[in-house]
């Protein structure tokens, strides 16, 4: 039976996802997907029959009706990066393969037959909409945007349209910063000078992917800052906050501010999960033919 196991924003606080994540331990020698996002951390794993209560989770998960901001188009992304590495890693079983590769076709059904994603906020947006929420101009705010993803070179590229002009990519590798700072003419600042540009920074934005904090309270000086940390496991300190000046918001924080403009999809949510228990009713028959088709000793075709 092809079942799983999740740690997610809606099982588990930030606190438990953290200690979840730093004593996770995996079998290499077993066949499993390992799904991590900033919000979650499942493993799908085992063979055979799939569990009804798997192809609906993950196709829900695909679709976007589990992320924190409903219909995020990155979660789909992650799905399938998470599939195609573990079939780097793995050989694993056919319906293991039809379980993922139908999860990615539904949601990408559901982005397209409904307007699950019309207006959806992003991380990056949210992250905008916190900074304005504090009444800071980024015009003339010193920013240090930390880690080089999807994620904050969304960010980068929103604040330049908004007029930033004091903007600083900082990253463990300044090879791999220089090669977006480059292309929207700003400075870049390796991670081992931290006190030094956090001793002059009015904002800062971190979202590495490093499995450790990045920014402990000592780093800081008594400067007033806004720190957004969008990062799992965290990259800034909490205690920054005995700080006097120091306002910090985590990913669960910024992801609260928006919930408001989640609700108007709510009635493309049904439309959605109509298409994922279509889908779930045609991967059950798919699975049944190759059970068949198994125990009459043929061979059922890989595009079941």
């Amino acid at each position: 039976m092809i079942e799983y196991k999740s740690i997610n924003r809606s099982n588990a606080t930030l606190d438990e996802r953290e200690a979840y994540f730093s004593t996770l331990t995996i079998n290499a020698d077993e066949p499993q997907v390992l799904l991590q996002t900033c919000n979650r951390i499942e493993i799908y794993y085992g063979s055979g029959d799939v569990a009804p209560s798997t192809a609906q989770h993950l196709f829900r998960v695909a679709s976007g009706l589990e992320s924190a901001l409903v219909g995020e188009g990155a979660i789909q992304g992650q799905v399938r990066d998470a599939y195609q590495s573990a079939m780097l890693k793995y050989k694993l079983p056919a319906e293991m393969h039809k379980l993922f590769t139908t999860a990615i076709g539904v949601g990408k059904r559901v982005r397209n037959e409904t307007q699950i994603s019309h207006g959806a906020v992003s991380h990056s947006l949210a992250t905008l909409e916190v900074i304005e929420s504090e009444g800071i101009d980024i015009r003339g705010a010193h920013i240090v945007i930390a880690g080089v993803n999807k994620l904050t070179v969304d960010i980068l590229k929103f604040m330049k349209n908004k007029g930033a002009k004091m903007v600083a990519l900082a990253n463990r590798s300044v090879e791999k910063a220089r090669a977006v700072a480059d292309e929207v003419g700003i400075d870049v600042r390796p991670l081992s000078d931290k006190r030094a540009f956090l001793s002059e920074t009015d904002i800062l934005i971190s979202a590495t992917s490093a499995p450790h904090l990045i920014f402990n309270r000592d780093d800081f000086s008594n400067r007033p800052m806004l720190a957004i940390d969008l990062a799992f496991p965290r990259d800034i300190d909490p205690r920054v906050t005995e700080i006097q000046g120091i306002k910090l918001y985590n990913l669960t924080d910024v992801e609260a501010k928006v919930q408001h403009n989640i609700s108007i999809r709510q009635g493309e949510i049904v439309k959605a999960e109509s298409i994922i228990n279509q889908a779930i009713i045609e991967l059950n028959e798919t699975l049944e033919r190759r059970r068949i088709y198994r125990q009459c000793g043929k061979y059922a075709p890989n595009s079941w």
